[in-house]
C-alpha cells in the first residue's frame, strides 16, 4: 500500500514541470501550423510558396507580438520553444548536412570566413564609436552583427561587464534587423544573379542566428541551405575565439577585478557539439539511411516551432525606443558584412 505513492511520484513531478510551458507551446504551435498552411496555400495558388514556411512564422509571431501585449502564461514556453527547440533542431540538422561539402570548399573558405568575421567586428566597432556609441555598446553590436546575434552578445555581454540597458537594445535591434534579412536576402538572387552555392555563402556570413539560415536559404533551395548552414556554423565557432580574446582584455583593463572565464558550454555551445556529432557520424555512414528522413522532418518541425517563437519575442515598438544611434550602426555594419561576403564569393570564384 506505501509503495504505491512513490511509484506515482515522478508523474506530477515532470507534469509540473510541463505544464508552464503547454499555453506558450500551443500558442507557437498553432503559429507554425497556420505558417504552414499558408505556404501550402501558396503552393497551390501559384506552383510554389513565395514566402516560405518560417518566414511566414517570423512574420505571424511578430505581428502578434507588436499588435498586442501577448498573456504572460504564454513566456515560459515561447522561451523554451525559442531557445531548446530551436537548438535541438539545429542539431538535429547535422544528420543531414554533408562535411564533405565544405572540405571540398577548401581552406581557402574557411579562412575566408574568419578573415570576414574579424574585419567586420573591427569595423563595425570603429563605425559604432563614430556614431557615438559607448565602447561596451559598440562592441556588442559589432559581435552580434559579425557572428551570431543575440547568443554573441548574450555570450560577450558578462566578459565586458555590459549594462543591461545596452544588452537590452543591441538585441532588440538584431532580433528586428534579423527578420528583416531573413525576408530581403533571397531578392539578392534574382538582382545579382547569384547561384545556390554563393548565395549559401552570403546568407551564412550574413544572418545571425544559425535557424534564420534556413529561413533565409529555404527558398533558393537544398544546396543553398547546406552550404549556408555550414559556413554559418563556422562563423558561430569564432565567438569562442572572440569570447576567450575580450575576456583577456577586459581582465587586462580591469586588473584588479576577479574575472570569470566562461565554460567550454559558454564557447561551444551544447547544440553545435551535437551539430557536429552528428555531421560526424553522417560522414562515417554511422547513421542508418531509414533515420535520416525522420530526422529531417523532426528538424524542419522544431525549426518551424523555434521561428514562431522567434518572432512572437520582436516587438517592433522596442525599436523606435532604441535611438537612432544604435540603427544607423548595425544597418551600416549590416551593410558592410554583405559587401564583404559577396567579395569573398568573388574573391574565390565560387559558382
Amino acid at each position: 500500500m506505501s509503495a504505491s505513492p512513490a511509484l506515482d511520484s515522478p508523474r506530477p513531478h515532470y507534469l509540473s514541470r510541463l505544464r508552464p510551458l503547454l499555453p506558450g507551446l500551443a500558442l507557437c504551435g498553432a503559429v507554425a501550423l497556420l505558417a504552414a498552411l499558408l505556404a501550402q496555400a501558396q503552393a497551390v495558388a501559384w506552383g510554389r510558396a513565395w514566402l516560405d514556411g518560417l518566414v511566414l512564422a517570423i512574420l505571424i509571431g511578430t505581428a502578434l507580438r507588436s499588435l498586442r501585449p501577448l498573456p504572460a502564461a504564454t513566456a515560459p514556453g515561447i522561451a523554451f520553444s525559442a531557445k531548446m527547440l530551436l537548438e535541438v533542431a539545429v542539431m538535429l540538422l547535422g544528420a543531414s548536412l554533408s562535411v564533405t561539402a565544405l572540405l571540398a570548399a577548401g581552406p581557402g573558405l574557411i579562412g575566408g570566413i574568419a578573415l570576414v568575421v574579424a574585419v567586420s567586428i573591427v569595423l563595425a566597432y570603429l563605425i559604432g564609436r563614430g556614431f557615438g556609441l559607448p565602447r561596451k555598446m559598440a562592441v556588442l553590436v559589432a559581435c552580434g552583427n559579425s557572428i551570431c546575434g543575440n547568443s554573441a552578445i548574450a555570450a560577450v555581454a558578462p566578459v565586458i561587464g555590459a549594462q543591461a540597458r545596452d544588452v537590452a537594445a543591441a538585441i532588440a535591434f538584431t532580433a528586428v534587423l534579423g527578420v528583416g534579412v531573413v525576408l530581403l536576402l533571397p531578392l539578392l538572387v534574382p538582382l545579382l544573379g547569384l547561384d545556390p552555392l554563393q548565395y549559401g555563402v552570403v546568407a551564412g556570413l550574413t544572418v545571425y542566428a544559425v535557424p534564420q539560415v534556413l529561413a533565409a536559404a529555404a527558398p533558393v533551395g537544398p544546396i543553398a541551405v547546406q552550404v549556408g548552414t555550414l559556413v554559418k556554423l563556422v562563423r558561430v565557432l569564432m565567438l569562442g575565439p572572440v569570447v576567450l580574446g575580450l575576456s583577456v582584455l577586459a581582465a587586462r583593463r580591469d586588473a584588479g577585478a576577479a574575472g570569470k572565464r566562461p565554460g567550454i558550454g559558454k564557447l561551444v555551445p551544447w547544440f553545435i557539439l551535437g551539430f557536429l556529432g552528428l555531421a560526424a557520424l553522417r560522414a562515417l555512414g554511422l547513421i542508418p539511411d531509414a533515420l535520416l528522413p525522420p530526422m529531417a522532418i523532426l528538424a524542419e518541425a522544431l525549426t518551424l516551432l523555434a521561428m514562431a517563437a522567434l518572432g512572437l519575442g520582436v516587438d517592433v515598438r522596442v525599436v523606435a525606443r532604441a535611438g537612432g544611434p544604435v540603427t544607423a550602426t548595425v544597418v551600416a555594419s549590416l551593410l558592410l558584412l554583405l559587401g564583404a561576403s559577396l567579395g569573398l564569393v568573388a574573391l574565390l570564384g565560387l559558382g
